[in-house]
């Protein structure tokens, strides 16, 4: 190819300069490698990629293979998490695995378990817009809101004079959407909420042609904080489909939580965290973070996970859990797309004897994903888990339990994108009453489900075997 390149060029001048821009970007691309690239496969073909393809491997680098996720998502991290509150100080009583897991927690995620939270699920769009809505209404104060998609339909509108009849009144508002999933060339929802009043922004939204995020770097977290005494958050954007009222044929099912008590400060924390970053300014009045009283009996505790300084968190902490639990771990999942580590640590649970069970959508809302799951389900054909497919309609619903008495709930999903691209909001949660509430929620997915064999999933002709396969490929970027 080289000498292709050269006989083209024709002139030893020019062959100098090709060979000098050659040789200098591939030892830029080598040098970056190197210092940067953990994976020693994708470092080699990276590598190779510079050397053996002229000029061409280090555009290709430049564009896909620098991890400008992590490089620009840490400037997050220099703009201080200002708020800081202390735990309950009263340790919950938990089992010796439960107690382990809890320590590491506090390791990883930083901070201390918060008692005295009520945490309550709210089904789908139709159960948790009401309550959210009524919230709105009923502020006081302060409300700050933040949604990955914020349509500009039937339900969208609904919070879109929510927000601007609070702000008509006096309360003040902040509503953090994210580039991607509200439109990132044209937001109606920010420019109606602009209009009623509202101070709106558009998380990392840049003009800069190569800046532009178009496939990393989302704000998936689901945020409503109102007064900031009273919570919501969990997996529900805000669009039309998530209501069985308002789309009875093609609804999606979902659960989202009313959070109560201290732990309203890590989502409170979590959004001033974006909004500092995104707007500049810094929401430190009292009035959004008011003395919390214990409403109940559930330890929580926030977990904020991203291409930052809380990259690997949420992975670290599956995995933990994963390895901690010795009864039973039940995963209900949109998307299953777990990478080698996790793998290898259901793997082992189910070799220890833990029962595993693994709730995912018969069919998802993106066809991409679910030739992916398909090709990637063969990596568990011999890992002993149970897999439950849920018929439509489409569950988004984000939940996991062990040994009933260790809960995550959030936005996260299990795939890559969650684990180490977009920006999401857990809550781990401590205590064999809210995980029982979470397994009842479980049990019903389970009992309209129907238990199939990854042999069984993958039982259809070559052709789509090798697109799912090849559909897999995506799974850093799904």
């Amino acid at each position: 190819m080289i000498s292709l390149i050269l006989s083209a060029l024709g002139s030893p001048l020019a062959d100098t300069v090709f060979l000098l821009v050659w040789f200098v970007i591939a030892a830029g691309v080598t040098t970056d490698v190197l210092l940067t690239k953990s994976d020693v496969r994708a470092a080699l073909g990276w590598i190779a990629a510079a050397w053996l393809s002229p000029i061409l491997g280090g555009v290709l680098y430049f564009l896909f293979g620098i991890n400008r996720v992590t490089r620009r998502a840490l400037k997050l991290t220099r703009h201080s998490r200002r708020q800081v509150w202390p735990g309950t100080g009263t340790a919950p009583t938990l089992k010796d695995n439960i107690a382990q897991l809890a320590e590491i927690s506090a390791r990883v995620i930083g901070g201390e378990l918060t008692g005295g939270n009520r945490i309550t699920p709210l089904d789908g769009g139709d159960g948790a817009y009401s309550a959210m809505l009524a919230a709105i209404e009923g502020a006081r104060k302060g409300v700050v809101l933040a949604s990955y998609i914020f349509r500009n339909d039937e339900a969208g509108d609904r919070f879109i004079k929510a927000l601007t009849a609070a702000r008509a009144r006096g309360v003040e508002v902040r509503v953090l959407l994210d580039s991607i999933g509200t439109g990132y060339l044209f937001s109606p929802m920010l420019r109606r909420l602009r209009q009623g009043g509202v101070t709106a922004r558009r998380f990392l939204h840049t003009w800069l042609p190569w800046r532009m995020p178009f496939l990393n770097m989302r704000n998936h977290r689901k945020l409503l904080v109102v007064d900031g005494r009273l919570g919501f958050m969990g997996g529900i954007n805000i669009g039309a489909e998530n209501c069985r009222a308002l789309r009875p044929k093609h609804h999606i099912d979902d659960i989202h939580f009313r959070v109560e008590g201290p732990a309203v400060r890590s989502l409170m924390a979590a959004f001033a965290h974006d909004w500092d970053f995104t707007s500049g300014e810094v929401l430190d009045d009292p009035m959004w973070w008011p003395d919390l009283p214990a409403v109940g009996n559930t330890f929580a505790r926030g977990l904020s996970s991203g291409p930052d300084g809380d990259l690997y968190k949420l992975e670290a902490m599956l995995g933990a859990a994963l390895t901690l639990a010795r009864e039973r771990v039940r995963i209900v999942t949109p998307y299953f797309l777990p990478d080698a580590r996790l793998q290898f640590a259901i793997a082992q649970a189910a070799l220890r004897g833990v029962k595993v069970e693994i709730i995912i959508p018969q069919k998802s809302d993106q066809r991409l994903m679910d030739w992916a799951m398909a090709g990637h389900v063969r990596f568990f054909r011999h890992v002993g888990a149970r897999f439950i497919q849920t018929p439509p309609p489409f569950d988004h619903a984000k939940l996991a339990t062990v040994d009933g008495a260790w809960s995550l709930i959030g936005s996260s999903n299990w795939d890559a994108r969650s684990f180490r691209l977009n920006f999401e909001y857990d809550l781990e949660c401590y205590g064999a009453e809210f995980a029982a509430t979470l397994d009842a929620l479980i049990d019903t997915r389970i009992a309209r489900g129907r238990e199939v064999t990854p042999d069984q999933m993958l039982a259809r002709a070559l052709p789509w075997r090798l697109r799912d396969a090849a559909a897999r490929l995506l799974l850093p970027y799904l």
